[in-house]
């Protein structure tokens, strides 16, 4: 796997959401209306995360996607801002993705992983192998 970032080269706003547990602002992220073939992979570590075959439009304003891929992929209780939730976090690289809910579509499990694109690469389908991901092309045939 190939597309790894330093975490010296993360942009402000992939910092205070990887490292800081920020949220960036819904509908104005760059993967929240993406609906292309391909992989989502942890912005720092490279680990193959979430496809666009589990990926639905949802009113929320981030990616929602109905499942992880990955057992890198850790949930973790959380009440900050007063609030009850399950975080989403990137064990690998030690980072918040977002957050999980209980309200996805009934027909794909009912989940909606709710991740903040700041934490994200995207890998088109047609550069999989080129990329060094070619063992998850199947997931999107």
């Amino acid at each position: 796997m190939t597309l790894k970032k330093d975490i010296n080269e993360l942009s402000q706003a992939e910092f205070n959401v990887m490292k800081e547990n920020g949220t960036e602002p819904p509908f104005q992220n760059e993967y929240w209306n993406h609906y292309e073939d391909g992989l989502y992979v942890d912005k720092i570590s490279g680990k193959p995360l979430f496809t666009s075959r589990d990926k639905f439009a949802s009113d929320c304003g981030w990616p929602s996607f109905a499942k992880s891929i990955s057992e890198d992929v850790s949930e973790h209780f959380d009440d900050s801002f007063g609030m009850r939730r399950t975080e989403v976090r990137s064990e690998t690289s030690d980072s918040h993705l977002g957050h999980v809910f209980p309200d996805g579509p009934k027909e794909l499990g009912g989940l909606r992983y709710c991740i903040n694109s700041a934490s994200l690469t995207f890998i088109p389908k047609n550069q999989l192998e080129e990329k060094g991901y070619s063992e998850y092309i199947r997931l999107l045939d």
